[in-house]
């Protein structure tokens, strides 16, 4: 999505490129709060007593630890192996494709899942068991989803978006470095939790 969609590329399509964005986090913050919610409202029919079930939840932990682990020897995250469709770039108006791959991202499942966390996340909030857990870490990862798009704001030229490649490449094993060492000691939380 960065590679698509700076002031460069929008400006080139003949679009705004903040109204562009606008529409992408608005999509990307519904897609979030639509598959969350969704999880929270199935979690409260599996388990309507509103109790944790702290053992589905320690499992889902170590499972996503271990898929982090392994994709850090080359093994992949199961998923989707779909992108969003980056032929509407120069067949709808920049609001439109906005909104449309912000949903697409902001659901976290629809296509490529780049780290299990996104499926730990889901499982957290099926396992809470409310629609309103649901809508706060469907808001909170939806945004979360959308907002890299503003690393790009001052990208008005292709030497400013190599660099910005460049710099994300650069972030990119800290990343996951940080998110499976989050993944690990939530997993080593609600296995310590569940015991107590």
């Amino acid at each position: 999505m960065l590679a698509s969609i700076h002031p460069l590329g929008e400006r080139a399509r003949n679009n705004r490129w903040g109204l562009t964005v606008a529409a992408h986090i608005l999509g990307s913050w519904a897609g979030g709060v639509a598959v969350f919610s969704a999880g929270g409202a199935v979690g409260a029919l599996v388990h309507p007593t509103g109790r944790w079930p702290w053992a589905a939840a320690a499992a889902a932990a170590v499972v996503c630890a271990a898929i982090e682990l392994r994709s850090h020897r080359g093994g992949r995250v199961p998923g989707p192996r779909r992108q969003v469709n980056e032929d509407w770039l120069t067949r709808y108006r920049g609001w439109v494709y906005g909104m449309g791959f912000g949903v697409q991202l902001g659901a976290g499942v629809l296509t490529i899942v780049t780290t299990a966390a996104t499926y730990l996340a889901l499982a957290l909030t099926v396992a809470a068991g409310s629609w309103r857990a649901g809508l706060v870490a469907g808001s909170a990862y939806g945004l979360g989803r959308s907002l890299p798009l503003l690393l790009g704001r001052r990208v008005r030229g292709p030497g400013q978006l190599n660099d910005l490649h460049r710099g994300l490449r650069a972030w990119a094993r800290p990343v996951q470095l940080t998110t499976t060492t989050g993944l690990v000691a939530a997993a080593a939380g609600l296995l310590i939790g569940g015991v107590r």
